[in-house]
């Protein structure tokens, strides 16, 4: 008989201690207790009539959000990067023409995807903080005849809301399937699946439906047609963000998001601090990108922030990184109360940690 060479580790001798923080980054957000609660129920199978319901809830309250009617509507298991990767591996064969905007991270990493399952991929580019015209995404379309066009609508490592009223029409004109990737805006700002002929758009549960990370609400229209063992457990807390959501309604929550983002982004330019992206109507509500003072080191800054006030703010990502600070005011987060937090620690950031004088 073998023995055990591994001895019993005695760091599982200990009770598990997560400290209570304010999550004001990108994402993951805070969790609200009532969604917590949800997620304590007990585990059923998932091929019990009881799970059914719940997905079917689920399914229901998605195309809530979504604005759509489709019948291919749930929830993937796993975060949106999941979600991303469902949508181009259902959607996309190797040899497909794939075309795809990068004015971000989300860009990169879907071109990058593409490419290793074999798409010919063409990209449109433009610099950190832009967007594209209708007519530039027309020209492409036109030059590139792809067979799907992704586009990131808020795109978290920029802190843009990119424009999407008649980029469905346009591909469509081009017999090009319109994938949409709206993890970071996603009930935060206005998004009408079916009137704007989006064909798959997909989203996170941790950002502005403030549930735990692990579940990714999608969609496929009937042109982008398309059973496992499900998380029940993360299910039922995606059920209950759903709840939240519907008892608020979609247009208060659009609102607040708008409100609070414009308070925020006053505040700080009251402070002397420039926001990332210069045009009001771009600003993403829901991730604020602020431009690092002059002088100051973004990680300073984000560790004085967590260690002093127990608050997580982020710097870039991917193109944005060392550029800039993200704040993320997302779902319960998205108050006055929390805006007036990370204005009062980035107040005394910027008073105690070191300012080069190059």
């Amino acid at each position: 008989m073998c023995s055990l060479t591994v001895p019993p580790p005695n760091n599982l001798r200990t009770p598990l201690t997560v400290p209570q923080r304010y999550m004001f980054g990108p994402g993951p957000s805070n969790v609200p207790p009532r969604i917590l609660q949800a997620g304590a129920n007990p585990v059923i199978g998932h091929m019990h009539p009881e799970t059914f319901e719940l997905m079917a809830d689920i399914r229901s309250g998605i195309r809530y959000m979504f604005q759509t009617g489709n019948q291919v509507t749930f929830a993937v298991s796993g975060t949106g990067h999941a979600a991303m990767e469902c949508a181009v591996f259902n959607a996309v064969e190797a040899g497909d023409v794939v075309l795809v905007a990068v004015n971000g991270i989300w860009g990169e990493r879907l071109a990058a995807m593409a490419e290793r399952i074999g798409a010919q991929v063409n990209t449109i580019v433009t610099s950190p903080g832009g967007v594209f015209t209708n007519a530039e995404i027309e020209q492409a379309l036109s030059k590139h005849r792809p067979a799907l066009f992704f586009l990131a609508h808020g795109e978290s490592s920029t802190g843009v809301l990119h424009p999407l009223d008649g980029i469905g029409q346009l591909c469509h004109k081009y017999d090009c399937l319109f994938l949409v990737d709206s993890v970071a805006s996603m009930g935060g700002v206005p998004v009408y699946m079916d009137q704007q002929e989006i064909d798959i758009l997909y989203t996170g549960s941790q950002k502005v439906l403030n549930a735990p990370p692990g579940t990714a609400p999608i969609s496929f229209s009937e042109r982008a047609w398309y059973h496992h063992t499900g998380p029940v457990s993360a299910f039922y807390s995606l059920r209950e963000s759903l709840a939240v959501l519907v008892e608020e309604g979609l247009e208060h929550s659009w609102e607040r998001h708008r409100k609070v983002a414009e308070y925020f982004h006053a505040g700080l330019e009251r402070m002397g601090l420039k926001l990332f992206v210069e045009d009001k109507a771009l600003r993403l509500p829901t991730v604020t990108t602020i431009v690092v003072p002059h002088g100051y080191d973004w990680k300073e800054i984000t560790a004085y922030v967590m260690k002093t006030h127990n608050l997580e703010i982020t710097g870039g990502l991917g193109p944005s990184a060392g550029m800039v600070l993200r704040v993320g005011l997302m779902g319960c987060n998205s108050t006055i109360s929390s805006a007036d937090m990370v204005l009062a620690a980035l107040r005394d950031a910027l008073t105690h940690c070191h300012k080069s004088k190059v």
